[in-house]
């Protein structure tokens, strides 16, 4: 089934959504995206796109940081996006990629004096990380600290630092790098953030340790704090508790909840999904399906009954 993008004001057919070869974006990273998964219902026949607005509203802030003036609000965001879900008419899970970028066709490095626009488009897309547990390994490349480049936002140019951990992790023999900050402290995945278990708590590094504040990690939290009377504690994470909890798996919008079977040739618990990892997947997949009632204001239904 053919895909659409929303492109210069506009639908149309995603092969036709092309930009010039000297967009200011494709030359200098001066770009912001954010991934947004559509969950298909099969029983329900509808799609389920999962906190929508959160990701809008991220995409805004950083648009502010990049000078990005965009040309749209974050309700009309929501709605081109519900529309263009539904020209596509997908019946299969779907990840929506929204792209604010420097449009001018300009060299030069800089943030000032240039033209943005806004896109987005939809295609079919299964698991990120297409195993029930990965095996990771702690990256030699570290996470920029903020005053080198916010990692509070989703600008394209830092997806160099996850690219060269992610290569490195599979051309090593793993699935997935974790990369510490510069002091050393564990921050997260090349696209995921990070989560422990220890003494049937959760972990998981703080905002100071250059993490995304991801929309998945904070509905873990939620999820765990509501329905499992679980606490997560935000801190610093040391290299040598990855080791020894009893727990570890990954969050995000492609990833969803991953669970950690071994971080650097070491085994995690039982080498298997552990049973808060497992809880809470059951939990996450019935909420962003539109299964679970209690948290259906966080899913935004596509198709007209």
């Amino acid at each position: 089934m053919p895909s659409y993008a929303f492109f210069q004001k506009k639908f149309v057919p995603l092969a036709e959504a092309k930009i010039g070869v000297m967009t200011h974006a494709l030359h200098y990273g001066t770009a912001l995206f954010e991934g947004i998964r559509g969950n298909w219902n099969s029983q329900q026949k509808q799609m389920y796109i999962f906190r929508l607005k959160e990701h809008y509203q991220r995409l805004e802030s950083g648009c502010r940081l990049l000078k990005i003036k965009l040309p749209y609000s974050v309700d009309e965001l929501c709605r081109l996006t519900v529309e263009l879900v539904q020209r596509c008419g997908f019946e299969e899970d779907i990840y929506i990629r929204p792209l604010a970028y420097k449009s001018s066709e300009a060299l030069g490095v800089r943030l000032h004096d240039l033209e943005a626009d806004f896109l987005v488009f939809a295609i079919p897309w299964g698991r990120y990380l297409d195993m029930d547990t990965c095996r990771c390994c702690v990256s030699s490349w570290r996470r920029p600290d903020d005053n080198v480049i916010p990692p509070q936002i989703k600008s394209t140019g830092i997806y160099i630092n996850s690219a060269l951990t992610k290569t490195e992790a599979i051309e090593n023999g793993f699935d997935e790098g974790i990369m510490l900050s510069p002091e050393g402290y564990v921050s997260e995945g090349s696209g995921e953030n990070i989560f422990l278990v220890i003494d049937g708590q959760l972990v998981t590094p703080a905002i100071y340790n250059n993490i995304l504040m991801g929309i998945t990690r904070d509905t873990v939290i939620r999820l765990a704090q509501n329905e499992l009377d679980i606490e997560t504690i935000e801190r610093p994470v040391v290299r040598s508790e990855l080791y020894t909890a009893s727990e570890c798996f990954l969050t995000g919008t492609a990833a969803h909840i991953t669970p950690i079977a071994e971080i650097d040739n070491r085994r995690i618990g039982s080498g298997g999904i552990g049973k808060i990892t497992g809880k809470l997947q059951k939990l996450y997949f019935a909420v962003i399906r539109g299964d679970n009632p209690k948290y259906l204001a966080w899913c935004t239904p596509v198709y007209k009954k």
